[in-house]
């Protein structure tokens, strides 16, 4: 359970670090080719990046989180019924 915390706060760490990232470098570009006025390459090609951390980080986040809620359901349930908890952790 551990290590599902951790991949959690890394994660979400790199998530934000991402965003501020994205807003103090690229802050008015939009990640796609076509715009409504002209923009430099490189911030798009910056931008489309930085977008691909912050969808991929936050996947993965999410996962992790419904891996968390899933075990402490788990072991909630055990708990009701009568069963003993096992130490997967």
């Amino acid at each position: 359970m551990r290590a599902a915390w951790k991949i959690f706060c890394l994660s979400a760490a790199v998530l934000a670090a991402a965003i501020v990232i994205a807003q103090l470098l690229v802050p008015d570009i939009v990640p796609i080719a076509f715009a409504e006025e002209p923009q430099p390459s490189w911030a798009v090609m910056t931008a489309f990046v930085l977008r691909a951390i912050e969808l991929m980080t936050a996947a993965v986040a999410v996962i992790a989180l419904a891996m968390l809620v899933g075990m402490c359901a788990r072991r909630g349930l055990r708990r009701l019924s009568g069963g003993t908890a096992t130490q997967a952790d």
